[in-house]
């Protein structure tokens, strides 16, 4: 789906702003995920797996790494991040690099190896960082620990920046995952539109 797009302008951005604002808020977060994957999904749904793994990963290593400094064992929070940021580039380098890889080293030795043809998935790169930024900055202590997975999820998947950028630092929104009771006006709406 792109955004310039009558079916996302006319049907789907304004399908998701009316189900956000008539809903209670604490399913507000739960609503943008949802509406996220929906988006993501929509060119390649089979790709949401990849999104929603990485998620995973990165919740959990997050709240890991949370548990081990503040227990005190620095060297496991160091090796907790060190396998969040070995998991994320693994799967940035199999999408991205595999085929490129592949082609070097046939040149290279003559061989005939296969190419994978694996396809990029769409904002790869930019929910990849994004993750990573997160279990770093709570390392950092930068940023808390996020306790739910939803509002984790919202973050990564988070529609109007996914497939585009940029990318945007946990510590930048937490703040705002956590419900905006009375905050939203007129001239908020108007000037997010």
């Amino acid at each position: 789906m792109v955004f310039s797009s009558l079916l996302f302008l006319f049907r789907f951005l304004p399908a998701v702003l009316l189900a956000y604002y008539a809903a209670p808020s604490r399913y507000r977060n739960g609503i943008l995920f949802v509406a996220s994957l929906i988006f993501y999904g929509w060119g390649e749904p089979v790709y949401i797996l990849l999104l929603l793994f990485s998620t995973v990963v990165d919740f959990i290593h997050g709240k890991l790494v949370y548990r081990l400094k503040g227990a005190g064992n620095i060297g496991g929070a160091k090796l907790a991040v060190a396998s969040s940021v070995l998991i994320n580039l693994s799967l940035l380098c199999i999408f991205k690099y595999t085929d490129f890889l592949i082609g070097a080293f046939n040149t290279v030795t003559g061989k005939g190896v296969p190419l994978m043809n694996l396809a990029l998935p769409i904002g790869i790169s930019f929910y990849t960082f994004q993750t990573m930024s997160y279990t770093i900055d709570v390392y950092r202590g930068k940023a808390g620990v996020q306790t739910s997975i939803i509002a984790f999820g919202a973050y990564v998947s988070m529609f109007p920046q996914l497939i585009a950028g940029p990318i945007v630092k946990y510590r930048d929104v937490s703040d705002r995952l956590h419900v905006l009771k009375g905050r939203v006006t007129m001239d908020r709406v108007e000037e997010g539109v």
